[in-house]
């Protein structure tokens, strides 16, 4: 792996999971990707590719109030600042950007470009989405093509369907980020919401993957899918190949949501569909009280009382105490096996009680459910004290 295609990921890393990851002290500095030594370095790159350009200008403008901006608002300030340096037309500044995207520091930074074309590029599209196809292979244009999707959703679905068989995996893996209904830290696609039939060439194309990175898009889109259309994704994917371990992989994971809810025909998929035929010998949470910054260690044992082999999915859910005062329930997934007859299993975890940027833990009783193939049964708590 190069350290290009590395950042990449770490970029897609940031865009899917650190809002649910990072602590409330470490996430501010995401928006640190953008500071004054990465816009000197745009400044020093792009002034020796085009001596014209006006770096001194662009610090100006880019740095203006950086302080004050959040990630996305300071990537989109950069975008307008090499608008308003860069000596040239449209069609002469992608020239120049297209020389300067390698020679970004930074994956993530490198979605400055796509974002120019975004903000600029409506009214050249075919050029456009040949930048946008550029600009991904060095950190992501999947903010950006969303523009065009709003402007024009056939065009762009078709020029999305071409990249989803091209030979580079960041392509491939745009044509489905893109035009994901749902996508983190972007504006939903309502029409897509609405209907996602027109994504379905994109999605078949990509079910079998060779690589890992695209086919976690694929089950991610498939995923905010079922959030709308939990019948319209159940259907298709009856009809993929779980024999396929690629395709299988993506199945599951763009399962996760509804088997967190208990969906029996997502569970059938997987064949834990019935009900589990089990006894809980334990189920408990220690600490029984704790305070913030802590961890509680989720434990149970299982025994089968079925007469035969059985596949089992088991999750636990916290209830977690809001400021109000009443709760709100979030479903982990635990484990998967198959327990034979008269079998028993353990099974331990341990949840650290933290506060994230998208949770913030109060006081009170918080209520802890064993739930197995989408039914609760075990209950537990752990109080969580000032």
């Amino acid at each position: 792996m190069t350290g290009r295609e590395l950042s990449i990921r770490d970029f897609n890393r940031t865009s899917e999971s650190i809002m649910t990851e990072a602590t409330a002290e470490t996430a501010p500095l995401l928006k640190e990707i953008f500071n004054g030594d990465r816009l000197n370095h745009f400044a020093r790159e792009t002034a020796a590719i085009h001596p014209a350009f006006d770096g001194e200008r662009f610090l100006h403008l880019a740095s203006e109030g950086l302080d004050d901006l959040s990630i996305m608002q300071r990537l989109r300030q950069i975008a307008v600042s090499f608008h308003a340096t860069l000596p040239g037309p449209y069609e002469k500044n992608i020239e120049t950007l297209w020389t300067l995207a390698p020679r970004i520091n930074h994956g993530f930074a490198s979605i400055a470009l796509p974002e120019y074309v975004a903000l600029y590029g409506q009214d050249h599209f075919d050029l456009s989405m040949e930048a946008l196809a550029f600009f991904t292979r060095f950190g992501s244009s999947e903010f950006a093509v969303r523009h065009f999707l709003l402007k024009d959703m056939p065009r762009t679905l078709a020029v999305m369907r071409n990249w989803s068989t091209d030979e580079n995996e960041h392509v491939r893996r745009l044509s489905s980020e893109g035009c994901r209904p749902r996508l983190p830290w972007s504006f939903q696609l309502k029409q897509l919401i609405a209907d996602p039939s027109p994504v379905a060439p994109i999605l078949e194309n990509l079910k079998s993957d060779p690589s890992l990175y695209v086919r976690k898009s694929a089950a991610n889109h498939l995923n905010d899918i079922t959030k709308d259309h939990p019948e319209w994704v159940l259907e298709k994917l009856s009809h993929w190949d779980q024999a396929d371990a690629r395709t299988a992989w993506i199945i599951k994971q763009a399962l996760r949501t509804l088997i967190k809810k208990g969906d029996t025909r997502a569970l059938h998929v997987f064949g834990a569909g019935h009900k589990a035929e089990v006894k809980i010998e334990t189920f408990s949470v220690t600490p029984s009280s704790l305070k913030l910054g802590g961890a509680v260690e989720i434990t149970t044992t299982l025994t089968s009382t079925g007469t035969a082999a059985q596949k089992l999915v088991i999750d636990y859910a916290v209830h977690y105490v809001k400021k109000t005062g009443g709760t709100s329930k979030k479903v982990f997934k635990w484990k998967e096996l198959t327990l034979v007859q008269n079998a028993s299993t353990e099974l331990s975890i341990t949840r650290p009680i933290r506060d994230f940027t998208t949770r913030i833990h109060y006081p009170g009783r918080h209520a802890v459910e064993l739930i197995v193939n989408g039914e609760v049964l075990g209950e537990a708590a752990f109080d969580l004290t000032k």
